[in-house]
Order: C-alpha cells, then sequence, then structure tokens
C-alpha cells in the first residue's frame, strides 16, 4: 500500500527534530453548499532541523516515531 504525502506550510519549529505542519484543503459544506478551507496540523520528523517556519514542505507518512509523530519531512516544495 502506497505511503500518503501532504503538502504544507511549517508554522513551529521549536521543538528538537520535529516540525509542526499545516496542511490546507478546500470542502463544501453538505447543505450550504459553500467551499470552506479547513486545515490541519502534523507533527512530522525534521532530523537535521534543516526546516524553519515558513517553509513549504512535503511530508510523508511513517510508522510512529513518538505518541503524536506519524510522519517525515520529504523536502521542500
Amino acid at each position: 500500500m502506497a505511503k500518503r504525502r501532504l503538502t504544507g506550510k511549517i508554522v513551529s519549529d521549536k521543538m528538537d527534530k520535529t516540525v509542526v505542519v499545516e496542511v490546507q484543503r478546500i470542502k463544501q459544506h453538505p447543505k450550504y453548499l459553500r467551499r470552506i478551507r479547513v486545515h490541519e496540523n502534523y507533527k512530522a520528523h525534521d532530523a537535521e532541523n534543516t526546516y524553519q517556519i515558513g517553509d513549504s514542505v512535503i511530508i510523508e507518512e511513517s510508522r510512529p516515531l513518538s505518541k503524536d509523530k506519524h510522519w517525515i519531512v520529504i523536502g521542500k516544495v
């Protein structure tokens, strides 16, 4: 089974070897049919601490690395 890849923007890099990536998508309201921008935050592994706030990155699903870190940063967009 293929691993999921998502594109997002880094919103926090304060943790060691971890970044928080915000992934946005557009969702349609079921009743009013208006499009809504929703986002979700993912914690991703960054082994060398190379990425900083504001970078657009690609993250890929991986095995659980900690309690809530299940993604790895692949590279910049």
